[in-house]
This record gives structure tokens, sequence and C-alpha cells, in this order.
């Protein structure tokens, strides 16, 4: 990949998993804010194939987002917006949101996790 000037693009190297390379994934000011207005907290995630751990009233209530068994994250619109920029960031928010449109957003009466990664990775 090239930028307009027809250097070569910077690869952009992610946090990665606690568990797997000693780093925790950090936490974008976006996600903060999104999980503020959702009446929520978030934590970097104990588990090792997820990114964030959800938290309401001190207990926890969900895990979400993806981390490749490199212990590599999957990106979010937050990162997106930071390396390719908003529009393109858009773009494959519009994507995911389609692609996860058919699963189930409560369960029981409860949001399931797929609702908290729609509404705090995208």
């Amino acid at each position: 990949m090239f930028n307009l000037k027809g250097k070569p693009k910077k690869r952009i190297k992610f946090p990665v998993n606690k568990h797997i390379f000693g780093g925790a994934y950090k936490i974008k000011k976006l996600q903060e804010q999104k999980a503020k207005k959702l009446g929520v907290s978030i934590k970097p995630s104990t588990l090792k194939n997820k990114k964030l751990d959800v938290f309401k009233d001190g207990k926890k209530i969900a895990s979400i987002g993806g981390v490749r068994k490199s212990g590599e994250p999957y990106n979010d619109y937050a990162t997106y917006i930071k390396s390719v920029g908003k529009k393109e960031a858009d773009k494959k928010r519009k994507n995911y949101l389609s692609r996860h449109s058919k699963e189930p957003k409560t369960k029981n009466g409860k949001k399931t996790n797929s609702y908290y990664a729609d509404k705090i990775l995208w």
C-alpha cells in the first residue's frame, strides 16, 4: 500500500493482549465515552481472546472485541479513525454493522456481548 506521495504506508503496530506478549489493549478515549453513555465501564480483558471486559455496578457483564491467535487485536472504529481516517473508518463501521446485524442484541431481557461490541467498539 502506498500513500498519495507514492511512499509506502507505515504499518501500524497495535497493542497486544497481556496474556500473550505482556502488553494490555489500550482503551481509546472514544470507547470510554461510548461506555459512559451506556452507563457501563470498560477495562482490558482478562480473557486472552478478547480486548475488553464490560462492567456494570462493578460486575462483569460482557467480554467484547476479538484477538487473533497471534495476540494482535482485530481493528475497531477508533483504531481505524487513527490509521486510515474518519471517512474510511465510517465505511468499515457500516460494513461491520451490516455483517453483524442479524446477531441478537438481547437475550432473556439482557443485552448481549454483540450489543456492547456494536455500541462501544463501533
